[in-house]
C-alpha cells in the first residue's frame, strides 16, 4: 500500500482547489480511506491536521501574492478569508508580521520542504498477533479533522506532568504489568475521536469518574521498534518525540509501499512505552499498526 502516494494525490487535490470551499470529505475521497484514517494517516505522514495544512498553505500563497501588488482585500477574499483583519490575524500568527510588514520585510519567499531520515537505522517490524485487551487511563475527546486536533493534544499534555499522571493511573489502577498505552479511537463517522494514555486492565472495576476507557479488539500486528536514543539527560526527551513522529512517518510513507500489507482499518493502532523508555541511554518505544495480507 503506498500511502505516500495517496496522500500526494490528496495534496495535489487540495492544490488545485485551494481557493474554493472544500471539505474534508471530498480530499479523504481522493484516498479511497475513511475519514477518521485518511485524517490519521495524513496527520502522522505531514505532522498537522487536513485543515491545519490547508489553512498554511493558504497563508503561503497569499504571501507570495503580496509581491506582485494585488490589494491585501482582495487576497484575503481570494483564499477564502471572510475579512481582510481575520486574514492579517492568521497570517501575523503564522508568520510573525501583518502582511504589509511581512511584503516589506521579506524579498524572498522560500517554500518549505520538509525531509525525512532515520539515520540509516532499518526498521524491520516484528508480526506478532494479540488478543483483545481492556486499557484505561486519562485523555481527551477531540475531532481529528478540525485545525485545532494536535493543538488539542498538545494543550492537554501541557496541562499535566507525565510522571505524576502516570502514578496516578499506577495507583488507582494497579495493573498487572508495567507499560503505559497510547492511542487514537474514533467515535463517529465525522471525526470525533478519543486520545488515550492509559494502562492494560483485567477489568474496568477501578476506573473513575475523570478517566476513559478503551477496548482493543484481537489483531494481527507489525511492531515497530523506534531508534534508541538517549534520554538519560531530560532535553533529550524531545529528540525522542521526533524520533517517535519519525517513526510513524516511515511506517506510513515507505514500510506499507514496499510490503505485502494493508492497514486494517477495522482495528486499533497504539503506541507502548514500558520500562525501555524511562531515562536510558537506549530508549526505545514500540509502535503497533493492525495489518492484514494485501494479496489477493
Amino acid at each position: 500500500m503506498n500511502y505516500r502516494k495517496e496522500i500526494e494525490k490528496c495534496i495535489e487535490f487540495i492544490e488545485d482547489h485551494i481557493k474554493e470551499d472544500i471539505t474534508i470529505e471530498e480530499i479523504a475521497n481522493q484516498s479511497g480511506y475513511s475519514l477518521y484514517h485518511f485524517c490519521r494517516v495524513f496527520s502522522l505522514c505531514k505532522g498537522i491536521s487536513v485543515m491545519e495544512y490547508i489553512r498554511g498553505r493558504r497563508l503561503a500563497l497569499a504571501a507570495t501574492e503580496l509581491f506582485k501588488g494585488r490589494k491585501i482585500l482582495d487576497i484575503a477574499f481570494d483564499y477564502g478569508f471572510e475579512t481582510p483583519s481575520g486574514f492579517a490575524k492568521a497570517f501575523r500568527k503564522a508568520y510573525g508580521y501583518s502582511p504589509t510588514q511581512y511584503m516589506m520585510r521579506m524579498p524572498q519567499y522560500a517554500d518549505t520542504k520538509t525531509t525525512f531520515e532515520i539515520g540509516g537505522y532499518i526498521m524491520k517490524p516484528v508480526m506478532v498477533k494479540r488478543p483483545a485487551f481492556k486499557v484505561a487511563g486519562y485523555g481527551i475527546k477531540t475531532n481529528i479533522t478540525g485545525v485545532t486536533y494536535t493543538k488539542d493534544i498538545a494543550s492537554y499534555w501541557s496541562n499535566y506532568e507525565g510522571k505524576n499522571l502516570e502514578s496516578k493511573m499506577y495507583k488507582i489502577l494497579n495493573p498487572a504489568e508495567h507499560g503505559e498505552v497510547g492511542l487514537c479511537v474514533p467515535l463517529s463517522e465525522d471525526g470525533n475521536v478519543i486520545y488515550l494514555l492509559g494502562v492494560i486492565v483485567d477489568d474496568f472495576s477501578k476506573v473513575e469518574e475523570d478517566m476513559l476507557t478503551v477496548e482493543v479488539p484481537e489483531a494481527e500486528y507489525a511492531v515497530f521498534t523506534t531508534v534508541p536514543v538517549d534520554t538519560s539527560n531530560d532535553k533529550k526527551q524531545i529528540e525522542f518525540a521526533e524520533i517517535i513522529a519519525r517513526t510513524w512517518k516511515y511506517i506510513f510513507e515507505d514500510w506499507f509501499k514496499g510490503s505485502e500489507y494493508i492497514y486494517d482499518e477495522s482495528k486499533i493502532d497504539f503506541e507502548f512505552y514500558d520500562e525501555r523508555c524511562h531515562h536510558r541511554k537506549d530508549t526505545v518505544m514500540d509502535i503497533y499498526i493492525p495489518i492484514r495480507s494485501g494479496l489477493k
